[in-house]
């Protein structure tokens, strides 16, 4: 099912706020990335939602010997990502980016189609574009039923607030494990393994869960407001609402993070 959260038409990203928790970012790619079936020699690999390059040196330490496309939206994050040697990077939106002249072997996607509208159709554009044998492999955050999201969004609507950020709202965000299987087999895919997991991660310091979602999911809500004293204000009202949610224990606070994975084969045999 999808879900509603702010996305707006521009939003600056920070490579380094994103990886203050690289480890724990990129550990779910590790993961689904150890379920990719073997790939040709030489393959050509699309790191699509590259970021600030976390991802795309997983894929090259997996595929040394790779044609290896960063995509992403942000400037800012492909100026970060060009640091990772042995790739190419481009600007470009997941939500309209046309994969089929790569003919890729891979097609990988870290924690991205959460901010695409409509991205059941996109998996399917994606899957005609691979060549025969070819691998389409994402993970996003199945977590939108958090009380890091819920409480967000109740803010968003209180009176203080819904002037200026209740508005905005797309429809985007995840869908069941079964529909990304329905989707996958349906687009030409011989085989399609979709699953989930829940990480228990422990974070430390003050005001984690905050400084967790300052690089992601509070990034665009923060961009709808341009005062910075109203976006210190906003701020400090989560904090306290995240702090009830997620309180401290004895050797940090515990962070549920459900993620869903999928990892699909097209038909045909591989080059």
């Amino acid at each position: 099912m999808s879900r509603y959260f702010a996305r707006p038409a521009v939003t600056t990203w920070d490579p380094q706020q994103y990886l203050r928790f690289a480890d724990e970012r990129t550990r779910p790619f590790h993961e689904l990335l150890a379920r990719v079936p073997a790939l040709p020699p030489a393959p050509v690999v699309l790191d699509v939602g590259c970021g600030p390059g976390n991802s795309t040196e997983v894929l090259r330490e997996r595929w040394p010997d790779a044609t290896l496309v960063g995509i992403d939206s942000s400037p800012e994050m492909l100026a970060a990502a060009a640091g990772v040697a042995g790739a190419e990077y481009r600007l470009a939106d997941a939500a309209t980016w046309d994969p089929a002249g790569e003919r890729p072997d891979l097609i990988a996607s870290n924690a991205t189609l959460q901010w695409v509208p409509g991205h059941l159709a996109v998996l399917s554009r994606w899957a005609a574009a691979l060549r025969p044998g070819g691998v389409l492999a994402f993970q996003v955050p199945g977590n939108f039923d958090a009380p890091s999201h819920r409480l967000l969004a109740g803010l968003r609507r209180s009176p203080r607030w819904r002037e200026a950020l209740g508005r905005d709202a797309v429809r985007a965000g995840v869908h069941r494990p079964e529909e990304y299987l329905d989707v996958l087999l349906g687009a030409g895919c011989a085989t399609a393994d979709v699953w989930e997991t829940t990480y228990s991660t422990l974070l430390t310091g003050d005001d984690p869960v905050l400084e967790w979602v300052r690089g992601t999911a509070l990034r665009p809500v923060l961009a709808l407001l341009p005062d910075p004293v109203e976006r210190a204000a906003f701020e400090a009202e989560y904090a306290a609402l995240l702090r009830d949610a997620y309180p401290a224990g004895p050797h940090g606070t515990v962070f549920p993070f459900r993620r869903i994975f999928a990892v699909a084969v097209r038909t045909g045999a591989p080059r």
